[in-house]
């Protein structure tokens, strides 16, 4: 059995390699994690020895088969939880990420199923991430463009947002901007600055902000 922190392990490396496509840097992993290269060097090691990792001399590692196989199933618990926390004790979207985080070590598989069952198995989570099935198969992350990407006048649909920072979640929140919301842009400025309008109202978000923001056009969603 692994602890918590070697199933973080495996999950940063899952979120990395998709972003990077290819093996993951010591020094990459080390910066996610907020630990030090050396601390992740040896974490990776005792990965590696156990199967759930395979290194390349100066190139990074990479999860083998059954290291992925224990990335999706943690990353699975930690959406079905953040789905659950929202939909059933009235969490909000902005403060699920951190709980969830807690507590996907320490469920069992009939609780996951059990959750997913409540549920009636949903798809995404409360940010519009994809759950893993319960088969583990690996799910589509390519997430689709961002806010930042497209100019004035489309018409757009937001498909995910980014849940690393609560913060910023509630930011988006107080300003009506979640998954299934339909914004149009109404300014593109220079000064690193994006206008949209959601529901007759103006909102200006900051490109950091709209960076977060994952969308497709509406004609895309309709038809899709």
């Amino acid at each position: 059995m692994l602890s918590a922190t070697m199933e973080d392990y495996l999950k940063a490396l899952y979120r990395l390699q998709r972003d990077e496509e290819g093996p993951v840097s010591t020094s990459a992993l080390a910066d996610a994690l907020d630990v030090t290269p050396p601390t992740a060097s040896s974490s990776l090691e005792k990965l590696e020895d156990r199967g759930f990792v395979e290194r390349e001399k100066y190139a990074g590692a990479r999860l083998s088969p059954e290291g992925e196989t224990v990335a999706l199933e943690v990353i699975r618990h930690h959406r079905l939880l953040e789905t659950y926390l929202t939909e059933y004790l009235g969490y909000d979207w902005a403060e699920v990420h951190d709980e969830a985080d807690r507590l996907e070590h320490h469920i069992s598989e009939e609780f996951e199923r059990r959750v997913a069952a409540a549920l009636d198995d949903p798809k995404v989570d409360p940010h519009g991430d994809p759950i893993p099935s319960e088969t583990l198969e690996p799910v589509d992350e390519e997430p689709p463009d961002t806010l930042g990407e497209h100019g004035v006048s489309d018409v757009l649909v937001v498909e995910r947002v980014s849940d690393r920072d609560p913060e910023e979640l509630a930011y988006l929140s107080e300003r009506g901007i979640a998954p299934g919301t339909e914004l149009t842009v109404v300014d593109v400025a220079p000064i690193g600055m994006v206008t949209v309008e959601v529901d007759g109202e103006e909102v200006a978000l900051p490109d950091r902000i709209a960076g977060l923001i994952h969308v497709r056009t509406a004609d895309r969603e309709a038809t899709a």
